[in-house]
């Protein structure tokens, strides 16, 4: 079947593409065809970007209270469509319905809220005469109008990181979100709409193609993106080009570290969920798990229980599901891939298959016997499958979990506080926990390091992140 083509939202109103061509919107859980949407051109951006530099020059004008009062009315509005949202991401991603609103939509509303909040709380050094006969001060100023990609994974929530600190600090902008899931995104423009004023937040559709022209644009002074490692490089190049501040939130792989000496049942199911949350489709998914050799059969064989017990995949109506579908075909080919690629000396234990010839759907995975330069370590897969190492002591713990590219998240599981407290310290990742994997809070700081990219999402950081910093110094006279 095919469905409805969608429009862009340009300006406050719903806008039609000027280019020809169109992408089939397929559903994950059935492989079914049930919209398209427009790829959008060159001009379609051009259109979005004059419309964002118009609302620019009164939104970045406006007073805290007033962007405060805004976002504030965002949430509530999101709040009360909350149902209508899950429907429309669980259409998209084939994510289990009934537990979307309290996964996704309600953290999103949280975080519309907290943004809400900083644009009222921005502090700085006092006004002072650092300088004899001189008053100095300093101004925090919107940047202006910001362009912002993010990825099909989790489509509204990573609109909502986006958007939410940009407008709470008087920018404008234009997004795109992924050519796979823009359903819950262009409702979230037609919703804010109602409250924001017209080319505050503009939302164009296409593929690779319209976010490089929009990301490669003169008008925006930051670019912004959710995405691979190979997309963060190249919005990079392109912004050192025009001198662009740039914020990327790029790819993870994540270790979760045990020790003997913590609860392995409590690890185990912690894991597990960390591991298979959203199809392992989170760059913050426990995809390693390194454990200590003592205790590394016990370990594994309680992580392949609780798979068997708690970790079933299926369609987004079916009762007891965990996760959902694999986004697209691509995707499945290459978690596929990883797994058919397997040297002889790993061991798939449970899972490692595709499951049934409808949808995108894949087991969940536990393979052991790997080594620290398999492609399975060092790569990242965005799927459902643990990767197993064991290791000895903690210095080669932190050596296996800070060798390889990626530095975003990471977890330590032991009972010995002076130990939690040195891994901490001493892994290499944007995010550490504590015998835990994978919680979020809007008030904490969410980026990595190295090919994790750069920049903050989320609590004041993300906030300071979206704005300028001006010296203004008057001469008193005298």
């Amino acid at each position: 079947m095919t469905g409805p083509t969608l429009r862009n939202f340009i300006d406050g109103a719903p806008a039609d593409a000027r280019g020809d061509a169109t992408i089939d919107l397929v559903d994950p859980a059935t492989e079914e065809v049930y919209a398209s949407a427009p790829v959008s051109v060159e001009a379609d951006v051009d259109a979005a970007y004059a419309a964002a530099s118009r609302a620019f020059a009164t939104w970045g004008r406006t007073t805290p209270a007033d962007r405060q009062l805004a976002l504030f009315r965002l949430a509530d509005a999101l709040a009360d469509r909350a149902e209508e949202l899950a429907d429309l991401e669980s259409q998209d991603t084939g994510k289990p319905r009934a537990s979307l609103v309290a996964d996704e939509i309600d953290q999103s509303v949280d975080q519309l809220r907290f943004f809400a909040g900083a644009a009222r709380n921005l502090e700085g050094r006092g006004a002072a005469e650092y300088l004899a006969g001189h008053t100095s001060y300093v101004r925090r100023e919107p940047i202006g109008v910001v362009g912002q990609v993010t990825p099909w994974n989790y489509p509204l929530n990573m609109a909502i990181w986006k958007i939410a600190p940009a407008i709470a600090a008087g920018n404008t902008v234009v997004l795109k979100p992924s050519d796979t899931t823009p359903l819950s995104t262009l409702r979230l423009a037609e919703v804010a709409a109602e409250v924001l004023p017209p080319g505050v937040l503009n939302v164009v559709l296409g593929d690779r193609s319209t976010g490089a022209a929009l990301l490669g644009h003169p008008t925006p002074q930051l670019v912004a993106i959710t995405g691979s490692v190979r997309a963060g490089m190249e919005v990079a190049r392109a912004a050192a080009d025009d001198l662009k501040r740039v914020h990327l939130e790029l790819g993870g792989k994540a270790p979760a570290i045990v020790f003997a000496d913590t609860d392995l049942a409590q690890a185990a199911e912690g894991i597990v969920t960390a591991a298979y949350f959203n199809a392992g489709q989170d760059c913050t998914a426990a995809t390693r798990l390194l454990v200590h050799e003592s205790v590394h059969d016990e370990l594994v064989a309680l992580v392949r229980e609780r798979v068997a017990t708690h970790a079933r995949t299926g369609g987004p109506r079916e009762p007891g599901v965990f996760y959902g579908p694999l986004n697209n075909a691509d995707q499945l080919a290459m978690v596929s891939g990883f797994v058919d690629r397997l040297p002889d000396h790993a061991e798939v234990v449970v899972g490692g298959r595709r499951q049934g010839d409808r949808g995108y759907f894949y087991e969940a995975t536990v393979v052991t016997g790997l080594r620290q330069d398999d492609e399975l370590v060092q790569s990242e897969v965005f799927g459902p499958v643990l990767a197993v190492q064991s290791f000895r002591d903690e210095a080669e713990a932190i050596a296996m979990a800070n060798g390889v590219p990626y530095a975003l998240a990471a977890s330590v599981w032991t009972g010995d506080h002076g130990r939690a407290m040195r891994f901490a310290r001493d892994l290499d990742f944007g995010c550490v926990w504590i015998n835990t994997h994978i919680p979020f809070v809007s008030d904490m700081p969410h980026g990595g390091f190295k090919h994790s990219g750069y920049g903050k999402d989320l609590s004041q950081y993300g906030f300071e992140d979206y704005t300028r910093v001006k010296h203004v110094m008057s001469f008193l006279g005298g």
